[in-house]
């Protein structure tokens, strides 16, 4: 008779807490990181690095279970397969019912695709995954031109440092105001198509060229764009709805302002707002207010304090204990009145830095999220910087003039969508 092995499982850190109970089929809470090769993938390659790369996270190899209590990890035996691109960007990976890894590695052509469900990571753990996945194919696809020395793999944290709950092991106490007030944002509304389908619009550019246009306002590149973008939204905002803010929540890298290397989630948000109706709509008046948002919000005290808050709840002794389908009911209603306070989302994954040897392989990469609101992602590789809208509505009026504003200021972008309408 075999002996079965212990069964090896994970709680869910706090900001994956949220992500079980809301997620559906109009936002499956699903993310995608795109690398594009300058050659067409070889399929059997990348499963040789993926085989490689999930021996380094194995984290990720896990199912997602419901217990009375909480979600939480449950350590599985099945290995990732790659596979040709044929499922819609940033399909459903978690089926309540099912029992399923929480990540695909995907190709087309020239491109390698990594979905991840967010309760399994943010971004810059799935992207340090990635980085790790390219590293492999890279130096086995071309392993002559490595022959002499193999470059070093630039993430090299123990297993131990990525599975590291980096919200528990900072979390104090300190600081948690006892009441959030929620103001409510002007909400964009469209026509969604009927299969769910995200739509999806890229603009490639040069990260010197919007550079550029930042320096002429004295400010940076992110807060530049989160100004263009609240501009745009602008644009197509009813004359009644102005009585609204524009809110866009901001996603942040804690590990930039708390010591951690986890390939887990660590991240929170900030809300950069601007109320038309009280303030004249030139963008250097927009620029200026966004630019005093992020000086006020992005401060290492008010990171604290928010993390703080949203991890009191799995520190409280009763909440412990309410079974599961309960603490549901009151994370999607949180989630409810949070989306109220919400217009739209920006998430700036920053420059993303590879060995200099890797550098001829790799044409761009490109980030985006499932959506139930429009939303920009953008990262930028060498001098190439890629923003993509994604959206659950068919309308396209305010990626349009997004785009237009940088054209007409000399910006040279190359557009794609995942839909012949433009």
């Amino acid at each position: 008779m075999t002996k079965r092995k212990p069964v090896e499982w994970t709680r869910l850190d706090n900001a994956a807490k949220i992500f079980p109970p809301t997620t559906n089929e109009k936002d499956t809470k699903v993310f995608r990181f795109v690398c594009e090769l300058n050659e067409e993938v070889n399929k059997e390659i990348l499963q040789e690095a993926l085989n490689k790369t999930i021996v380094l996270f194995p984290m990720y190899q896990t199912v997602l279970r419901r217990g009375v209590f909480w979600y939480y990890f449950e350590r599985t035996e099945m290995k990732p397969e790659v596979k040709l691109e044929t499922k819609l960007p940033c399909s459903s990976l978690y089926h309540p019912l099912r029992k399923n890894l929480l990540f695909e590695v995907t190709y087309y052509k020239k491109r390698i695709n990594l979905e991840m469900y967010h309760a399994l990571a943010d971004g810059t753990g799935a992207l340090g995954f990635l980085k790790t996945l390219l590293y492999y194919y890279i130096t086995i696809k071309h392993k002559e031109d490595f022959k002499d020395k193999l470059p070093v793999l630039d993430y090299d944290a123990t297993v131990t440092q990525k599975n590291d709950d980096s919200f528990l092991k900072h979390y104090t106490g300190e600081n948690i105001p006892k009441k959030i007030k929620i103001t409510k944002a002007y909400r964009m509304v469209g026509r969604r198509p009927i299969d769910h389908r995200l739509k999806v619009i890229e603009g490639e550019m040069s990260v010197k060229e919007v550079l550029a246009l930042a320096h002429q306002h004295n400010t940076t590149l992110t807060i530049y764009l989160t100004a263009l973008f609240i501009k745009a939204i602008y644009s197509e905002m009813p004359a009644r709805s102005r009585k609204y803010p524009v809110v866009l929540s901001v996603p942040v890298n804690l590990r930039a302002y708390f010591p951690s290397v986890t390939a887990r989630n660590f991240f929170g948000t900030i809300s950069i707002r601007y109320q038309f109706g009280q303030r004249e709509d030139s963008l250097a008046n927009i620029i200026e207010e966004v630019k005093l948002a992020f000086q006020r919000e992005l401060t290492e005290e008010k990171l604290k304090e928010k993390m703080n808050r949203l991890s009191a709840l799995e520190h409280n002794a009763f909440m412990r204990v309410v079974p599961l389908f309960i603490k549901d009911w009151v994370l999607g209603f949180a989630n409810y009145l949070n989306d109220r306070g919400i217009t739209a989302t920006l998430s700036n994954v920053g420059k993303i830095s590879l060995n200099e040897e890797f550098h001829p392989y790799i044409r761009i990469f490109n980030c985006f999220n499932s959506a139930r609101r429009p939303q920009i992602s953008m990262c930028s590789f060498g001098d190439r910087l890629v923003i993509s809208f994604a959206s659950p509505f068919t309308g396209t009026d305010v990626q349009k003039n997004f785009f237009r504003m940088l054209t007409q200021e000399g910006v040279n972008i190359i557009i794609s969508s995942n839909s012949k309408e433009q």
